[in-house]
């Protein structure tokens, strides 16, 4: 058999290998790997870390499957979490990771465990080895980079980890330009959740991410809001009403009624108001 040796036909050889192999690369780096949840089935991740935070707060890192897989989480949903309380009845409970789909081979939740909570029961028992029953994504928060121009967000206790999760998909995007404007509740300042974080997103984006934090028992030396968010707060620290904007809020239910009245007298239509 005649071997072929001619350098145009070689060159050609080089090429169709050459393109092929960027052909493979392009995929395999744009493949969006598949998520972990199933939104009708809960399936159960081991819990390979819990980190104390304070008496009643606790931060949970749960394994994936593979240490490349990822959680499958939609930006602003959040998943349910099924446990016992202290009596062994079932309880489901709507969660969201601090974690993004660019952590890969882990999620994590930070709790808040309340004495008489049913859920914070079954936190509070959870060890290292235990395994956790998920089911999702849930939820009806849409995000796509750019959509509006700032958000404003309202967040009281444990109502921070929808915002901290949003806010970091935003700032750690380098193609998303949208402003973050934070106000987040507690009583004290020890109830204040991902401080550290929430500190460090300053500082590293002090042009795109402000936070504003609000005590109802501050320390002596406090240079945040005190008492409960005012109308006067949010105009200082969010977006004015404007048709690109749009303000987030979570909290307790008495928080959120309050904040709805006043986003209202501010003159913030419905379109610009969301509640997780």
């Amino acid at each position: 058999m005649e071997l072929i040796n001619s350098p145009e036909i070689l060159s050609i050889a080089v090429a169709v290998v050459a393109v092929g192999a960027a052909t493979a690369v392009y995929f395999y780096l744009n493949k969006k790997p598949k998520g972990c949840l199933d939104p009708e089935n809960f399936r159960e991740f081991k819990l390979v870390e819990r980190k104390q935070l304070s008496h009643n707060v606790a931060k949970f890192k749960f394994a994936l499957p593979a240490p490349t897989s990822v959680l499958g989480l939609p930006i602003g949903q959040h998943i349910s979490c099924r446990g016992k309380d202290s009596l062994g009845e079932e309880v489901i409970k709507p969660y969201t990771p601090t974690t993004l789909d660019t952590d890969v081979g882990y999620f994590e939740l930070v709790i808040k465990m309340y004495p008489q909570g049913r859920m914070s029961h079954h936190f509070r028992e959870l060890r290292e080895g235990d395994y956790l029953s998920v089911k999702g994504p849930k939820g009806r928060f849409r995000y796509t980079p750019g959509q509006v121009r700032a958000f404003g967000m309202l967040a009281g206790g444990s109502g921070i980890t929808p915002m901290f999760q949003v806010a970091r998909a935003i700032l750690e995007n380098p193609k998303d330009c949208t402003k973050v404007h934070l106000i987040y509740a507690n009583v004290t300042y020890e109830d204040i959740l991902l401080k550290e974080e929430l500190d460090g997103l300053t500082s590293n984006y002090p042009d795109r991410f402000k936070v504003y934090y609000v005590l109802n028992q501050p320390p002596e030396a406090w240079n945040g809001g005190v008492g409960f968010v005012s109308k006067e707060m949010i105009q200082a620290h969010c977006p004015a009403p404007s048709a690109d904007i749009q303000i987030l809020r979570c909290g307790p239910p008495p928080m959120n009624k309050a904040m709805g009245a006043h986003l209202d007298d501010l003159g913030y239509t419905k379109e610009m108001q969301f509640q997780f």
